[in-house]
Protein backbone atom coordinates (compact mmCIF):
# COMPACT_ATOMS: atom_id res chain seq x y z
CA UNK A 1 0.00 0.00 0.00
CA UNK A 2 1.15 3.14 -0.70
CA UNK A 3 1.91 6.43 1.53
CA UNK A 4 -1.42 8.18 -0.80
CA UNK A 5 -3.48 5.16 -0.13
CA UNK A 6 -3.16 4.69 3.38
CA UNK A 7 -3.38 8.55 3.90
CA UNK A 8 -7.04 8.79 2.31
CA UNK A 9 -7.84 5.72 4.71
CA UNK A 10 -6.62 7.15 7.52
CA UNK A 11 -8.71 10.99 7.00
CA UNK A 12 -11.82 10.47 4.92
CA UNK A 13 -12.40 12.87 2.23
CA UNK A 14 -13.84 16.21 3.83
CA UNK A 15 -16.90 16.54 1.31
CA UNK A 16 -17.97 12.87 2.40
CA UNK A 17 -17.58 13.47 5.85
CA UNK A 18 -19.37 17.29 5.33
CA UNK A 19 -21.92 14.96 3.67
CA UNK A 20 -22.66 12.45 6.15
CA UNK A 21 -22.84 15.41 8.71
CA UNK A 22 -25.47 16.95 6.68
CA UNK A 23 -26.97 13.67 6.47
CA UNK A 24 -27.22 12.78 10.43
CA UNK A 25 -28.51 16.35 11.31
CA UNK A 26 -31.15 16.33 8.64
CA UNK A 27 -32.72 12.21 9.20
CA UNK A 28 -32.34 13.63 13.14
CA UNK A 29 -35.27 16.08 12.54
CA UNK A 30 -37.56 13.37 10.73
CA UNK A 31 -40.22 12.01 13.21
CA UNK A 32 -39.51 8.40 14.28
CA UNK A 33 -42.55 6.19 13.77
CA UNK A 34 -43.14 2.31 12.74
CA UNK A 35 -46.19 3.45 10.38
CA UNK A 36 -45.46 6.16 7.71
CA UNK A 37 -47.92 7.63 5.01
CA UNK A 38 -46.06 9.07 2.32
CA UNK A 39 -47.02 12.12 1.07
CA UNK A 40 -46.43 15.45 -0.61
CA UNK A 41 -44.79 16.15 2.83
CA UNK A 42 -42.18 13.65 2.78
CA UNK A 43 -41.27 12.70 -0.84
CA UNK A 44 -38.40 14.16 -2.79
CA UNK A 45 -37.88 13.81 -6.42
CA UNK A 46 -34.81 15.45 -8.72
CA UNK A 47 -33.31 14.31 -11.89
CA UNK A 48 -31.46 11.44 -12.06
CA UNK A 49 -28.17 11.31 -14.61
CA UNK A 50 -30.14 10.16 -17.66
CA UNK A 51 -32.87 12.56 -16.97
CA UNK A 52 -30.53 15.32 -17.49
CA UNK A 53 -29.25 13.93 -20.02
CA UNK A 54 -32.60 13.70 -21.84
CA UNK A 55 -33.54 17.25 -20.78
CA UNK A 56 -29.64 18.08 -22.86
CA UNK A 57 -31.15 16.16 -25.95
CA UNK A 58 -34.00 18.36 -25.40
CA UNK A 59 -32.38 22.01 -25.50
CA UNK A 60 -30.53 20.71 -28.61
CA UNK A 61 -33.44 19.47 -30.68
CA UNK A 62 -35.75 22.81 -30.05
CA UNK A 63 -32.07 25.15 -30.84
CA UNK A 64 -31.95 22.52 -34.05
CA UNK A 65 -35.42 23.14 -34.64
CA UNK A 66 -35.64 26.97 -34.50
CA UNK A 67 -32.20 26.89 -36.42
CA UNK A 68 -33.61 25.04 -39.29
CA UNK A 69 -37.33 25.63 -39.04
CA UNK A 70 -38.17 22.30 -38.58
CA UNK A 71 -42.02 21.87 -37.49
CA UNK A 72 -41.38 17.87 -37.25
CA UNK A 73 -38.14 19.04 -35.53
CA UNK A 74 -40.70 21.12 -32.84
CA UNK A 75 -43.50 18.32 -32.81
CA UNK A 76 -40.67 15.61 -31.70
CA UNK A 77 -39.02 18.04 -28.98
CA UNK A 78 -42.50 18.84 -27.61
CA UNK A 79 -43.92 15.66 -27.70
CA UNK A 80 -40.59 14.28 -25.97
CA UNK A 81 -41.06 16.84 -23.36
CA UNK A 82 -44.35 16.17 -22.49
CA UNK A 83 -43.33 12.41 -22.07
CA UNK A 84 -41.22 13.31 -19.52
CA UNK A 85 -43.30 15.76 -17.57
CA UNK A 86 -45.60 13.15 -17.34
CA UNK A 87 -43.12 10.25 -16.49
CA UNK A 88 -42.29 12.97 -13.36
CA UNK A 89 -46.01 13.38 -12.21
CA UNK A 90 -45.59 8.94 -12.30
CA UNK A 91 -42.77 8.89 -10.73
CA UNK A 92 -43.95 10.93 -7.38
CA UNK A 93 -47.25 9.42 -7.55
CA UNK A 94 -45.81 5.66 -7.45
CA UNK A 95 -44.64 6.76 -3.57
CA UNK A 96 -47.73 8.98 -3.14
CA UNK A 97 -50.22 7.21 -0.92
CA UNK A 98 -47.90 4.42 0.15
CA UNK A 99 -48.27 3.58 3.98
CA UNK A 100 -44.88 1.78 5.03
CA UNK A 101 -45.55 -0.35 8.44
CA UNK A 102 -42.72 -2.26 10.80
CA UNK A 103 -42.61 -5.20 11.68
CA UNK A 104 -40.83 -5.33 15.05
CA UNK A 105 -37.45 -7.49 14.71
CA UNK A 106 -36.49 -10.26 16.72
CA UNK A 107 -33.68 -10.45 18.98
CA UNK A 108 -30.36 -11.17 17.37
CA UNK A 109 -26.81 -12.22 18.79
CA UNK A 110 -23.86 -9.59 18.20
CA UNK A 111 -22.22 -10.07 14.90
CA UNK A 112 -25.70 -12.31 13.36
CA UNK A 113 -27.44 -10.30 10.87
CA UNK A 114 -30.92 -8.70 11.82
CA UNK A 115 -33.84 -8.37 9.40
CA UNK A 116 -35.67 -5.61 9.32
CA UNK A 117 -39.42 -6.37 7.53
CA UNK A 118 -41.45 -3.73 5.84
CA UNK A 119 -45.08 -3.81 4.80
CA UNK A 120 -46.04 -1.67 2.19
CA UNK A 121 -49.89 -1.27 1.89
CA UNK A 122 -51.37 0.38 -1.41
CA UNK A 123 -55.18 2.13 -1.26
CA UNK A 124 -55.49 2.28 -4.66
CA UNK A 125 -53.50 1.07 -8.05
CA UNK A 126 -50.56 -1.45 -8.21
CA UNK A 127 -47.33 0.27 -7.54
CA UNK A 128 -43.90 -0.48 -9.51
CA UNK A 129 -40.19 -0.59 -8.77
CA UNK A 130 -39.60 0.39 -5.19
CA UNK A 131 -36.98 -0.09 -3.19
CA UNK A 132 -35.98 -0.15 -0.29
CA UNK A 133 -32.35 -0.55 1.65
CA UNK A 134 -30.96 1.67 4.47
CA UNK A 135 -30.24 4.94 4.04
CA UNK A 136 -26.94 5.27 5.73
CA UNK A 137 -25.06 2.34 4.06
CA UNK A 138 -24.08 3.84 0.08
CA UNK A 139 -22.88 0.25 -1.01
CA UNK A 140 -26.00 -1.61 0.48
CA UNK A 141 -27.70 -3.58 -2.36
CA UNK A 142 -31.53 -2.14 -2.52
CA UNK A 143 -34.45 -4.68 -2.40
CA UNK A 144 -36.96 -4.08 -5.23
CA UNK A 145 -40.63 -5.00 -4.73
CA UNK A 146 -44.30 -4.42 -6.64
CA UNK A 147 -47.26 -3.86 -4.30
CA UNK A 148 -50.44 -5.05 -5.75
CA UNK A 149 -53.62 -2.93 -6.57
CA UNK A 150 -55.40 -2.64 -3.01
CA UNK A 151 -52.68 -4.94 -1.37
CA UNK A 152 -49.45 -5.58 0.23
CA UNK A 153 -46.13 -6.64 -0.43
CA UNK A 154 -43.16 -6.69 2.39
CA UNK A 155 -39.61 -6.11 1.41
CA UNK A 156 -36.78 -7.33 3.80
CA UNK A 157 -33.16 -5.12 4.57
CA UNK A 158 -30.76 -6.91 6.93
CA UNK A 159 -28.08 -5.43 8.66
CA UNK A 160 -25.15 -6.62 11.31
CA UNK A 161 -25.20 -5.11 14.60
CA UNK A 162 -22.44 -5.05 15.96
CA UNK A 163 -22.47 -4.85 19.86
CA UNK A 164 -24.67 -6.31 22.45
CA UNK A 165 -27.50 -3.94 24.09
CA UNK A 166 -30.68 -1.71 23.44
CA UNK A 167 -29.99 -0.59 19.89
CA UNK A 168 -32.19 1.97 17.79
CA UNK A 169 -32.95 0.76 14.01
CA UNK A 170 -31.57 2.45 11.30
CA UNK A 171 -33.13 4.46 9.10
CA UNK A 172 -34.68 3.28 5.78
CA UNK A 173 -34.75 5.08 2.61
CA UNK A 174 -37.12 4.25 -0.22
CA UNK A 175 -37.44 5.34 -3.77
CA UNK A 176 -38.59 4.66 -7.50
CA UNK A 177 -37.55 5.68 -10.81
CA UNK A 178 -40.44 4.29 -12.58
CA UNK A 179 -41.64 4.39 -15.46
CA UNK A 180 -38.98 6.21 -17.37
CA UNK A 181 -35.72 6.42 -15.20
CA UNK A 182 -35.82 10.13 -15.82
CA UNK A 183 -36.45 11.38 -12.16
CA UNK A 184 -35.52 9.55 -8.45
CA UNK A 185 -38.27 10.27 -5.87
CA UNK A 186 -37.15 9.11 -2.33
CA UNK A 187 -38.36 9.68 0.96
CA UNK A 188 -36.53 8.84 4.49
CA UNK A 189 -37.69 6.42 7.01
CA UNK A 190 -37.09 6.51 10.99
CA UNK A 191 -38.40 3.27 12.36
CA UNK A 192 -39.39 4.16 16.41
CA UNK A 193 -38.66 0.25 17.16
CA UNK A 194 -35.58 -0.82 19.13
CA UNK A 195 -33.56 -3.90 18.97
CA UNK A 196 -32.28 -6.47 21.57
CA UNK A 197 -28.32 -7.91 20.62
CA UNK A 198 -27.60 -10.41 23.18
CA UNK A 199 -23.67 -11.03 23.60
CA UNK A 200 -22.52 -13.17 20.97
CA UNK A 201 -21.90 -17.22 22.75
CA UNK A 202 -18.27 -18.03 23.41
CA UNK A 203 -17.14 -20.09 20.67
CA UNK A 204 -16.42 -23.36 21.08
CA UNK A 205 -18.20 -23.10 24.52
CA UNK A 206 -16.40 -24.16 27.61
CA UNK A 207 -18.11 -26.96 29.70
CA UNK A 208 -21.04 -25.78 31.79
CA UNK A 209 -19.85 -25.26 35.69
CA UNK A 210 -20.93 -28.08 38.35
CA UNK A 211 -24.27 -27.88 40.01
CA UNK A 212 -23.93 -26.44 43.68
CA UNK A 213 -25.25 -28.63 46.65
CA UNK A 214 -28.05 -27.14 48.29
CA UNK A 215 -28.11 -28.17 51.52
CA UNK A 216 -31.63 -28.89 53.03
CA UNK A 217 -33.43 -27.29 49.72
CA UNK A 218 -36.44 -28.24 48.13
CA UNK A 219 -36.41 -28.04 44.39
CA UNK A 220 -39.24 -28.73 41.42
CA UNK A 221 -39.31 -32.59 41.05
CA UNK A 222 -40.82 -34.65 39.07
CA UNK A 223 -41.62 -38.40 39.05
CA UNK A 224 -39.29 -40.89 37.72
CA UNK A 225 -40.63 -44.36 36.07
CA UNK A 226 -40.06 -45.77 39.37
CA UNK A 227 -42.49 -43.60 41.36
CA UNK A 228 -39.29 -41.77 43.26
CA UNK A 229 -39.04 -37.80 42.92
CA UNK A 230 -36.66 -36.60 41.17
CA UNK A 231 -34.76 -33.25 39.60
CA UNK A 232 -32.04 -32.85 37.05
CA UNK A 233 -28.46 -31.86 37.06
CA UNK A 234 -25.59 -31.32 34.29
CA UNK A 235 -24.18 -34.15 33.61
CA UNK A 236 -20.68 -34.68 35.60
CA UNK A 237 -18.23 -37.27 34.50
CA UNK A 238 -17.92 -40.22 37.02
CA UNK A 239 -22.04 -40.15 37.11
CA UNK A 240 -23.31 -44.18 36.86
CA UNK A 241 -25.26 -44.77 33.49
CA UNK A 242 -28.35 -45.38 35.60
CA UNK A 243 -28.52 -41.79 36.55
CA UNK A 244 -28.16 -40.20 33.05
CA UNK A 245 -31.62 -39.02 31.77
CA UNK A 246 -32.32 -40.84 28.70
CA UNK A 247 -35.23 -39.45 27.50
CA UNK A 248 -33.33 -36.35 27.11
CA UNK A 249 -30.40 -37.46 25.78
CA UNK A 250 -31.03 -37.94 22.04
CA UNK A 251 -32.13 -34.64 22.16
CA UNK A 252 -29.61 -33.11 23.48
CA UNK A 253 -26.91 -34.74 21.68
CA UNK A 254 -28.48 -33.82 18.22
CA UNK A 255 -28.42 -30.59 19.01
CA UNK A 256 -25.04 -30.29 20.68
CA UNK A 257 -26.01 -30.51 23.71
CA UNK A 258 -24.63 -31.76 27.36
CA UNK A 259 -26.25 -34.65 28.79
CA UNK A 260 -28.28 -34.45 32.00
CA UNK A 261 -28.18 -36.69 34.98
CA UNK A 262 -30.90 -37.43 37.44
CA UNK A 263 -30.77 -35.81 41.08
CA UNK A 264 -32.30 -38.36 43.28
CA UNK A 265 -34.32 -36.74 46.24
CA UNK A 266 -32.17 -39.18 48.47
CA UNK A 267 -29.33 -37.44 47.17
CA UNK A 268 -28.38 -33.77 48.13
CA UNK A 269 -29.88 -31.30 45.74
CA UNK A 270 -27.82 -29.94 42.95
CA UNK A 271 -28.52 -26.57 41.46
CA UNK A 272 -26.86 -25.11 38.30
CA UNK A 273 -25.77 -21.43 38.58
CA UNK A 274 -24.31 -19.64 35.84
CA UNK A 275 -22.30 -17.67 37.74
CA UNK A 276 -20.35 -14.33 36.64
CA UNK A 277 -17.27 -15.10 39.23
CA UNK A 278 -16.88 -18.13 37.44
CA UNK A 279 -15.31 -16.50 34.73
CA UNK A 280 -13.01 -14.48 36.58
CA UNK A 281 -9.85 -14.66 34.47
CA UNK A 282 -11.78 -13.31 31.77
CA UNK A 283 -12.83 -9.82 30.37
CA UNK A 284 -16.17 -8.17 31.22
CA UNK A 285 -17.34 -8.97 27.47
CA UNK A 286 -15.93 -12.30 27.22
CA UNK A 287 -17.31 -13.25 30.76
CA UNK A 288 -20.45 -12.17 28.87
CA UNK A 289 -20.23 -14.03 25.67
CA UNK A 290 -19.29 -17.57 28.11
CA UNK A 291 -22.60 -16.86 29.99
CA UNK A 292 -24.43 -16.30 26.74
CA UNK A 293 -23.15 -19.89 25.85
CA UNK A 294 -23.98 -21.44 28.98
CA UNK A 295 -27.15 -20.52 29.09
CA UNK A 296 -28.02 -21.84 25.24
CA UNK A 297 -26.17 -25.12 26.57
CA UNK A 298 -28.78 -25.37 29.85
CA UNK A 299 -31.81 -24.71 27.67
CA UNK A 300 -30.40 -27.27 24.93
CA UNK A 301 -30.04 -29.48 28.32
CA UNK A 302 -33.44 -29.58 29.23
CA UNK A 303 -31.98 -28.27 33.02
CA UNK A 304 -33.02 -25.79 35.52
CA UNK A 305 -30.39 -23.15 35.94
CA UNK A 306 -29.89 -19.57 37.38
CA UNK A 307 -28.14 -16.66 36.47
CA UNK A 308 -25.60 -14.47 38.73
CA UNK A 309 -24.40 -11.14 37.31
CA UNK A 310 -23.40 -8.52 39.56
CA UNK A 311 -26.03 -6.66 40.50
CA UNK A 312 -29.02 -9.17 39.06
CA UNK A 313 -29.85 -12.64 39.94
CA UNK A 314 -32.09 -14.61 37.92
CA UNK A 315 -33.62 -17.91 39.81
CA UNK A 316 -33.28 -21.42 38.66
CA UNK A 317 -35.87 -22.42 36.06
CA UNK A 318 -36.07 -24.00 32.79
CA UNK A 319 -37.63 -23.27 29.22
CA UNK A 320 -38.01 -20.86 26.75
CA UNK A 321 -39.04 -17.96 28.89
CA UNK A 322 -35.56 -18.66 31.59
CA UNK A 323 -33.91 -18.51 28.31
CA UNK A 324 -35.12 -14.99 27.40
CA UNK A 325 -35.18 -13.65 30.51
CA UNK A 326 -30.87 -14.71 31.11
CA UNK A 327 -30.30 -13.14 27.46
CA UNK A 328 -32.10 -10.19 28.22
CA UNK A 329 -30.14 -9.67 31.11
CA UNK A 330 -27.04 -10.36 29.54
CA UNK A 331 -27.75 -7.65 26.60
CA UNK A 332 -28.54 -5.00 29.45
CA UNK A 333 -25.79 -5.49 31.85
CA UNK A 334 -23.59 -2.43 32.65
Amino acid sequence: MNLGSAASLAWPHPLAALRSQVRRWWQARLPSADTLLLGQRNIYIVPTAAGLMFAATLVVLLLASINYQLNLGYVLTFLLAGSGAVSMHVTHGTLRGLTLRLRAPAPVFAGESALLEAVLTSPDGARFGIGLKLADAQAATRTWIDVPAQGQASAQIGFVPATRGLHALPALSIETRFPLGLFRAWAIWRPASQLLVYPAPERPAAPLPPARAVAGGLARSRSAEGGEMEGVRSYRRGDPLKLVYWKKAAKALASGGELVSRDTAGAVHQQLWLDWQACATLAPEERLSRLAAWVLAAQRAGAEYGLVLPGASIEPAEGEAQRRRCLEALALWR
